[in-house]
Formats: C-alpha cells, structure tokens, sequence
C-alpha cells in the first residue's frame, strides 16, 4: 500500500479533503495544496583502516537490531548530504572524516515507529586520518573491523546495506 494512505489531513490547512492527486500526491481540496511523497535523505560510510579493513557497526536499536550495518543515517534539514555522513559518523564510532567520496545511491525503505519511510540512501567512501580512535556510540553497539573477504552481505539487515556490499564488493 502507498504510504500517502497514511496522510488524511491537509498539512496546510487541517482540512479532511485532502484527496489522492496522483500516485506521487495528494490534494487539498479546499486549499489546493499538493503534497508530494518524496523520499527522505540517508547517507552511508564505508571507511576502512590502515589494513583494508572495513568498520562495521552491530545496530543496536531496530530496525534490525543485532545485525551488522555500517555507520550512516539521516540527513538533517540544512545540512549537506557529505555534511550529513561526517556527523553520523562521529555520532556513532567518535570518528573525524577528513574527506568524502560519493560512491553511488540506492532507493531503500526504513521502518521507523511502525511507519515505512522511504529514502534514498547515498553512499560514500570517508577517509579518517587515525581510525584508532573509534568507539561505538549513539545507534551502535559495537564497532568491528571485518577484512572485505569476510563480510557476508546477508549478515547486514538492512535491504540498500547489503545491497551496496555486495556492489562495493564485486568492484574490489
């Protein structure tokens, strides 16, 4: 089912007539206001240590709590997407990026609070100058660092993650 089902109520004016649109919106038909249903911004860092190694976070919250993911989240409103990996990066592993590179994006769907949110998750290479100074926080439990021919895409629970593993892995 189309998430816009969820939305009954004009966000403009609190108006009840608020109708499907098309399969992308709904309109208002008392105020005319048109709501489009676009995906919400997600970022997600692969950083590896002096030893190739890629850090990994066990998620410590759901959705898909216990399984493997690497560090990333939510973009803020007024910030950059590169802006956004490097504090979700220092939220959860203490970690400074000294530069990103986009890599590539992937459509996903995020179960928050019972309500499926879609997003467009943004991959990036970051590069962090002393990575000895990693420790897990904020949505991760634990921090490890896994050589890329043990990291098994179906130990990450999220869909976009293991995705983009198993395409960062058949281009290494």
């Amino acid at each position: 089912m189309h998430p816009l089902h969820l939305f009954r109520f004009c966000p403009r004016c609190g108006s009840q007539h608020f109708v499907e649109n098309n399969v992308k919106s709904k309109r208002c038909l008392d105020c005319g206001f048109v709501y489009y249903f676009n995906p919400s911004a997600a970022t997600v860092a692969l950083i590896q240590n002096e030893r190739g190694e890629w850090l990994c976070v066990r998620r410590a919250k759901e959705p898909a709590r216990g399984t493997l993911d690497l560090p990333g989240g939510f973009s803020d409103m007024f910030e950059t997407s590169e802006q956004g990996v490097c504090r979700e990066v220092k939220e959860e592993t203490g970690l400074d990026v000294d530069r990103v590179e986009f890599l590539f994006s992937l459509p996903n769907q995020y179960l928050y609070s019972g309500f499926n949110v879609h997003t467009i998750d943004m991959f990036y290479r970051c590069h962090v100058s002393d990575t000895s100074l990693a420790r897990a926080a904020d949505d991760a439990g634990e921090l490890l660092w896994l050589r890329p021919q043990d990291i098994h895409p179906e130990d990450f629970g999220l869909t976009s993650i293991r995705e983009g593993i198993r395409k960062i892995l058949e281009t290494t």
